[in-house]
């Protein structure tokens, strides 16, 4: 009996300690690590028996207490489920220790990365996001390896490969891991690491052991039946913050210049830089030379950037420039052309601009004038220098002899209008050929969308379109044509001017006048195109390309031919809109009563003269009420009125002189008011006056001029929009050159 009490007191007393023992055994056997993290910082080391592939070292503190059974049984990736009571105690995870800090004393909190993987499954949920790795994961006689590939890319290793010695690497910035084929080491940071199980290659993909994997990349490692967490810390440490600047200007001159200092400094913390040091820094360098400036910035953390600095070339002050000029003679004759030559100079040889004062081409008066040039340099300073140009009192030219000698072709001249009208009008013969023309020039101010013109015709077209936007907001024009007919037709365009958009009602006549001319001459080959029947196409593209805007105006003259009969319709849209889907709904807009639309025949006119003109001072008038040129007549097709074609736009005039005399100058002058426009003579193309108008009737510009002797010359206009009707073309003699 004694024996037996002495036996049931023993019992009792080991009873806890079997009971631990169990416990530790049972951990051991299933492959359990218990770890039990707090907020200490008191590193020890996980307690790992058996195969398990999840245990691993790391700082491991606290008070927390692990009870539980322990007893689940499996591949030995599973942990015992354990009964936590208190704080800190996590079954299965190891917790690496504290977190980094900078080398400036500066602490920056840890991120955690978080990866997700389950036994048997390519599946990988990185910070919630999914990825597929390479192999799935396997477990081998109770260890859980790892596609090394893959779960390296997810820690944001970079993975080599040496086919020589059969390692694989992955380098981080804090750490370099290498493992080599069928070995149960491998190294990390120079150091050899014994690892969980050997590495071997699968499908073609190095496996590597889970718990050696995560020691190595200082992971915590928690196992739930095949579910598998890995967690690692890393520290974001914010790049230095860069001191870059720029210097303005770009040139710096001695004591002159006032520099800017540009900030282009970064800080990745996105706050405003606490301090900043300056060497060599000045708002104006007092000398010439090369200086140095350098610059560091603080961030918010603390953290200085590395120095930025520029060199800087200091120039010598800059001097003004130094204004002059000469004349090719001493003194002048009234009427002698006089030749000025700018002999300026400056330090750097930058005069950026130059303006003479009073240097007229010749002067009409006797005595003395004074001409004044000034010039600027580059950097703004300036000089400027007057001198006396002397004339006498014997004449040379006249000032008409002088104009007429010498004003340049296009140019205008001052004339007599009065005493124009004593010149002969020479009584020329028109013939008129049979060409056909559009004009669509009613309403000319246009207030609302809609139709401008519409006409039916085949043949040779010239069509001419003159109007201003009164609209209110921005449109387009477009020209179509629909095939009316039970057959394809053809379509060409040959000959095309375009003026404006332009504030400028005379202008953009002008610029189409010169354009349709200039194309003209040049003969340009066809562009054909197909209309099918029924189909409508838009013919003239390129006057849609830019809208009118409110207050625009625009002109056009377009030579279109067509082998069928083809219904053309002028439309005015919204820049918006699309010419074709609006066509159906257009109305016709009413006319203004003030301009003309209409379609007109025999619109070209041959003017041929074989007498002598210019022996003597003579006219020829275009466009004058009750003469020669009588108005184009024709019809409005949108109401079958009788249309005149006032102005006689649109139409064009060909002029053949047989006999030009010798030392003839022929000019334009406008008899009906402002006039501008351009014309061909002989080919080359001559605009009326180049960048003016001529304003009123004592004016003129000048077209041509013969030599030494008799000459064929050949004129082809067309009246320009916004100009005025009629006008005279003037042929009178040259005076004599003198010497």
């Amino acid at each position: 009996m004694k024996s037996l009490k002495w036996i049931l007191i023993l019992s009792f007393l080991l009873l806890p300690i079997t009971t631990a023992a169990s416990r530790s055994a049972s951990a051991a056997g299933n492959g359990l690590t218990t770890a039990t993290p707090n907020t200490g910082t008191t590193s020890g080391t996980s307690t790992t028996s058996g195969t398990d592939a999840t245990t691993g070292t790391g700082a491991t503190s606290g008070t927390g207490t692990t009870s539980g059974t322990g007893t689940t049984a499996g591949d030995g990736t599973t942990p015992a489920t354990g009964t936590t009571p208190g704080t800190g105690t996590t079954p299965g995870i190891t917790t690496p220790g504290t977190g980094t800090t900078s080398g400036t004393g500066t602490e920056y909190p840890p991120a955690t990365d978080r990866l997700d993987l389950t036994i048997g499954s390519a599946t990988m949920l990185h910070n919630g996001a999914t990825y597929t790795s390479a192999q799935p994961v396997k477990s081998i006689n109770g260890r859980t390896f790892l596609p090394f590939s893959s779960i390296a890319a997810r820690y944001g290793f970079k993975i080599s490969y040496n086919a020589q010695t059969k390692e694989s690497t992955a380098t981080s910035d804090k750490h370099t891991l290498v493992f080599k084929i069928g070995s149960d080491y491998a190294f990390r940071d120079g150091i050899q690491t014994k690892l969980a199980g050997a590495t071997f290659i699968s499908n073609g993909y190095l496996m590597v052991p889970l718990r050696s994997w995560g020691e190595m990349a200082e992971s915590t490692i928690a196992v739930v039946g095949k579910q598998i967490t890995l967690k690692w810390s890393t520290v974001v440490i914010p790049p230095k913050p860069t001191a870059d600047f720029e210097i303005q200007p770009a040139e710096i001159y001695a004591g002159q210049t006032t520099v800017t200092y540009i900030d282009h400094a970064t800080n990745a913390t996105g706050l405003p830089f606490v301090d900043e040091r300056w060497d060599g820094r000045l708002d104006v360098f007092p000398m010439a030379g090369t200086y140095t400036v350098s610059r560091q910035v603080e961030d918010s953390n603390g953290v200085w950037s590395d120095p930025f600095s520029i060199t800087v070339t200091v120039k010598a002050p800059n001097l003004p420039p130094v204004a002059d000029f000469t004349t090719d003679k001493p003194q002048y004759r009234i009427g002698e052309t006089i030749t000025y030559t700018d002999i300026s100079t400056d330090d750097e040889n930058a005069i950026a601009s130059s303006t003479f004062t009073g240097n007229e081409k010749v002067f009409f008066e006797p005595g003395d004038h004074s001409v004044t040039l000034s010039v600027t340099d580059k950097n703004g300073l300036t000089g400027s220098v007057t001198k006396t140009v002397t004339v006498t009192n014997e004449v040379l030219y006249t000032k008409d002899e002088y104009q007429r000698l010498f004003t340049p072709t296009g140019e205008i001249y001052s004339i007599d209008g009065a005493s124009v009208l004593q010149f002969p009008a020479y009584n020329y013969v028109i013939q008129s050929e049979p060409s056909q023309m559009v004009r669509s020039n009613s309403p000319e101010t246009l207030v609302q969308e809609g139709v401008a013109y519409r006409a039916q015709l085949s043949g040779q077209v010239r069509f001419m379109f003159h109007n201003v936007n009164n609209i209110g907001y921005p449109v387009t024009m477009h020209l179509l044509a629909t095939n009316m007919g039970y057959a394809d037709a053809k379509v060409n365009k040959t000959a095309i001017g375009m003026g404006g958009p332009t504030p400028s009602p005379e202008l953009a006549g002008k610029l189409a006048t010169a354009r349709y001319l200039t194309s003209e001459a040049s003969k340009p080959a066809p562009v054909w195109t197909t209309i099918a029947p029924g189909e409508t196409k838009e013919i003239l593209p390129d006057i849609a390309k830019v809208p009118l805007k409110a207050g625009d105006s625009f002109s056009s003259y377009a030579d279109i031919f067509s082998d069928k009969e083809l219904l053309y319709t002028i439309v005015v849209i919204a820049k918006d809109k699309d010419a074709l889907t609006e066509l159906p709904n257009l109305a016709v807009m009413p006319r203004d009563g003030l301009h003309v639309r209409g379609t007109f025949y025999n619109a070209d006119r041959s003017i041929e003269v074989n007498d002598t003109l210019g022996a003597t001072p003579q006219r020829i008038m275009i466009g004058e009420k009750n003469g020669v040129d009588k108005i184009l007549d024709g019809i409005d097709e949108m109401t079958g009125e009788l249309e005149y074609n006032r102005g006689n736009f649109g139409v064009l005039y060909k002029m053949h002189l047989s006999h030009v005399a010798p030392h003839t100058m022929i000019s334009l002058n406008g008899r009906g008011g402002l006039y501008t426009g351009a014309f061909l003579v002989n080919g080359q193309l001559v605009t009326v006056a180049n960048n003016q108008v001529l304003k009123d009737n004592n004016q003129a510009g000048v077209l041509y001029r013969t030599g030494d002797s008799e000459e064929t010359v050949d004129i082809v206009f067309t009246v320009a929009s916004g100009s005025n009707l009629p006008v005279a073309i003037l042929f009178t003699p040259l005076p004599a050159l003198r010497q």
